[in-house]
């Protein structure tokens, strides 16, 4: 079997994303999934068909990759990296959050560290046009002050999710609403201080439905969040300078309100790529090409929020699968 320079792991609609960028980079991939009918999908969208029967199949069988993107179900996360390292594959680029546990990110991260590959974490909205324009307006401001993010859940809708497994449901805040959170720090700064409380519970969903918390940043911006999923609500991330209070919301846009005004304002971006394609993926997928870690957090990274994600969360989930 001919070695990939580039292997996708994964035929779904995310795949899909990264498999449409590669294509545009002009980067040749081969496509590794499970799942039949998102096979047929995969090779109708993308005109590349998919080696079915899963990676440790294509392992066996003498597959070899330099790169690979991780892009399968949730609770395979952290099996499949782990069977990627265990080749001798140079980097990789892992789905958010990274592993399917917290555990999974630590085991990954170490066995990363030992072999020297170098294992990224897709966090595409760090690379939301909007996100990179309110970071250079942020700096022209003198840095931010303080800020706030709501990552509030559609429970409505993860009631009626087909695909919502109980470890997913459990899951839910590490695998989908660290998507903000992981923005909000991006922008705002990494913590130095935080306290949170978390309380509740839904008909899907036994770890919380309302949390709040607050805590401080390592350069001195105080910042707070709330989400709760039993009521109506939307993520949301509002950064304030000595100028400006900048929000998104929605995440793909970004209004300002200035100093001494109470109108808020659209501020015009160039986003032809998050249009074109799977927001932030394009940039996302440059960035690991290059191995630039500038925006692209790696698995250390990842270890390192942990400790945050644990305190918003209060609690300390296992793989159940």
């Amino acid at each position: 079997m001919k070695r990939a320079s580039m292997l996708l792991v994964g035929a779904g609609p995310m795949a899909t994303a990264y498999a449409k960028v590669l294509q545009a980079l002009d980067i040749p991939f081969s496509v590794v999934g499970r799942d039949p009918l998102s096979a047929d999908t995969f090779e109708k969208e993308v005109g590349v068909k998919p080696d079915q029967g899963g990676l440790q199949e294509w392992l066996k069988k003498g597959g070899q990759a330099d790169r690979a993107i991780v892009v399968v179900p949730e609770g395979l996360l952290g099996e499949v990296s782990l069977q990627l390292l265990e080749s001798d594959v140079r980097s990789i680029l892992i789905e958010k959050p990274g592993g399917s546990t917290f555990e999974d990110v630590e085991r990954i991260a170490k066995i990363s560290h030992a072999k020297k590959v170098d294992v990224s974490v897709g966090y595409n909205r760090r690379f939301y046009t909007s996100v990179r324009k309110a970071h250079q307006l942020i700096a022209d401001d003198g840095g931010v002050s303080s800020f706030h993010f709501e990552f509030t859940e559609l429970g409505y809708k993860l009631e009626k999710k087909t695909t919502l497994t109980p470890f997913l449901a459990e899951a839910w805040f590490f695998h989908n609403s660290t998507h903000v959170i992981d923005m909000a720090f991006y922008l705002g700064g990494e913590p130095e201080r935080i306290q949170g409380f978390m309380t509740g519970s839904t008909s899907y969903r036994n770890t919380a439905s309302k949390y709040a918390g607050a805590g401080i940043t390592q350069t001195g911006a105080v910042f707070s969040y709330h989400s709760n999923w039993a009521a109506p609500g939307r993520w949301n991330v509002e950064i304030l300078t000595p100028k400006n209070r900048y929000i998104f919301r929605p995440l793909e846009k970004l209004q300002v309100q200035k100093l001494g005004t109470m109108a808020i304002e659209e501020i015009p971006i160039e986003d032809e790529l998050d249009v074109k394609f799977k927001p932030g993926v394009y940039r996302q997928v440059e960035a690991f090409l290059k191995g630039d870690h500038t925006i692209l957090p790696t698995i250390h990274d990842q270890v390192k929020a942990l400790s945050t994600y644990r305190e918003i969360e209060k609690s300390n989930f296992t793989n159940a699968l």
